[in-house]
């Protein structure tokens, strides 16, 4: 898993305008959220700055976050507290999941923010998928949002630089991806993503990171799931789209 510790400090400079508040990034879910029971209880497992654990806490949802990061569970628990949020903040990747918490325990399980491909290859994918899978309760649902790897590799190598400035606590930023596609999909690929911060004298400040990511197919993401227990019930998976999303209930 990759540490996320520098771009922890800059993390809302990658999140969309629509999405920066918690009540609109749960909103974005709104049409999965309907099927939950009142009081659910729900885990964030790719919890990042916490917008969406926060906002399904105001909810009234019984929410638990976790993240790799120790930085990215430290902005969580400041955000919680800053919206008065009850949201309980663990420090775990996937495989530790199970250390953490009893099987069958959540009614809904999220790993969004496109997070999975960091899983080392399919071996750790599927190590991930196994862990989430075991922590629904049956019937339970797992919500995934993918980038659409098909399309990210079919670009290849790269640089690219956002075509605008991204205004964050007033501050501006410009947001700068560099894309290193391995040869083979099974290989390892790398991220840098970059924030350079620009203050009112005119001065740069730039923040980066290089992350590690396995990317996938789509189909061998639905005989992943298949793999460890959980029926596809809804895709939004295009080709020619950058993002998907899949809800996938245990049987």
């Amino acid at each position: 898993m990759t540490a996320y510790d520098v771009l922890a400090e800059v993390y809302e400079w990658l999140i969309s305008d629509a999405k920066l508040a918690p009540a609109e990034f749960a909103a974005s879910f709104d049409d999965v959220l309907s099927l939950l029971p009142p009081n659910a209880h729900v885990l964030d497992c790719s919890c990042g700055t916490g917008q969406l654990a926060v906002g399904l806490a105001g909810r009234g949802m019984q929410v638990v976050a976790t993240d790799a990061s120790e930085a990215m569970v430290h902005r969580t628990a400041e955000l919680s507290e800053e919206f008065g949020a009850s949201v309980r903040t663990v420090r775990a990747n996937w495989e530790e999941l199970p250390d953490h918490f009893q099987d069958d325990t959540f009614d809904m399980v999220f790993c969004v923010g496109n997070s999975l491909h960091h899983a080392a290859g399919a071996t750790g994918r599927g190590t991930a998928l196994e862990s989430m899978s075991r922590l629904l309760r049956p019937g339970g649902r797992l919500v995934l949002t993918s980038r659409t790897w098909e399309f990210v590799r079919a670009r290849g190598s790269r640089l690219d630089i956002r075509d605008r400035l991204v205004r964050r606590n007033g501050r501006d930023a410009v947001v700068v991806y560099r894309w290193e596609i391995a040869p083979h999909w099974e290989d390892e690929h790398h991220i840098e993503i970059a924030i350079a911060q620009v203050d009112a004298t005119g001065l740069v400040l730039v923040r980066s990171e290089l992350l590690s990511c396995w990317p996938y197919r789509y189909e061998e993401l639905e005989v992943e799931l298949h793999r460890v227990g959980l029926r596809t019930e809804e895709s939004t998976f295009d080709l020619q789209a950058e993002n998907y999303m899949v809800v996938a209930s245990k049987v």
